[in-house]
């Protein structure tokens, strides 16, 4: 494997939270009926070049993990629908868990839409990273440089009914700690088809 082919693809949207600690991006692939394999691949071969130590997948179905798993990417899958407190702890914990640790990690839904930045802005007010809701709200947007929307929003004034992050077991939320008690199952063995997302889908090409 030579040349760009060798250095993979950078993946659409990828933006740094934490420098080089934190990162997003879209699935890697695209989303819905956007997704293709060959591109999956290339931009697999990006995020394992560049010596990431996780995939943390939010997805709440099992996609891409096989491919992780084949290409040699170590991965974390935390099912993230947004859906409640316990849910949005999970979610935030895991990345806790992976910075305290001193891992970089690059996390990812279908597509960098509201409940993927609903989350960074959240887990920056939940960590103590800035003061206030608001200021969460005005960074993750200046970050992306988009306006965040009603969930979004939403989800980040959900941090306050949500344990505190000391309180939180270190390790606690790391995959392979099955689902979110409070969303549904959206699990199937072996799936490409797309997840119910922020935006539209159809099965992958």
């Amino acid at each position: 494997m030579r040349g760009k082919w060798a250095q993979g693809i950078e993946p659409r949207h990828f933006t740094w939270v934490i420098k080089d600690r934190v990162a997003v991006c879209e699935r890697p692939g695209g989303y819905g009926a956007s997704h293709r394999k060959v591109r999956r691949q290339e931009e697999i071969i990006w995020i394992r070049q560049r010596n990431f130590d996780f995939v943390m997948s939010l997805c709440t179905s099992n996609q891409n993990l096989q491919s992780y798993e084949e290409m040699g990417v170590p991965f974390h899958h935390v099912p993230f629908g947004g859906t409640g407190p316990l849910s949005l702890t999970r979610a935030m914990s895991s990345i806790r868990d992976h910075v305290q640790d001193g891992h970089t990690i690059v996390v990812h839904r279908e597509q960098v839409g509201d409940l993927l930045l609903g989350l960074v802005a959240s887990y920056l007010l939940w960590m103590g990273l800035v003061s206030t809701g608001p200021d969460a709200v005005t960074i993750t947007e200046r970050l992306f440089e988009r306006e965040l929307g009603q969930k979004a929003r939403e989800l980040v004034a959900m941090v306050d009914r949500c344990d505190p992050p000391e309180e939180v077991p270190t390790g606690a939320f790391l995959v392979g700690a099955g689902h979110d008690d409070d969303e549904p199952d959206g699990d199937t063995a072996d799936s490409e088809a797309p997840e119910a997302s922020d935006g539209p889908s159809a099965e992958d090409t």
